[in-house]
């Protein structure tokens, strides 16, 4: 079992999450809903793991979790 980072970020214009996983650099899926993109990022992390070991490449381990940090910045 691995453990990845999603990063969630919602689409204030149509609905939704886009989501990106930081240790699978051009992993990016979306859903409707939060439920349905986190979904569909498992999906695509199983897929992504399943394509590297096909091609016995490695299968990079999120070794420790990204931080995140919300800032004000004056206009």
């Amino acid at each position: 079992m691995s453990r990845y980072t999603l990063l969630l970020i919602p689409d204030a214009e149509e609905g939704g999450h886009t989501v990106r996983v930081p240790a699978l650099p051009g992993l990016t899926t979306e859903g409707d809903t939060l439920e349905e993109a986190i979904a569909n990022a498992r999906d695509a992390i199983t897929l992504r793991m399943k394509s590297a070991e096909k091609h016995g490449e490695p299968i990079p381990e999120e070794e420790l979790p990204p931080q995140t940090v919300t800032i004000d910045v004056a206009a």
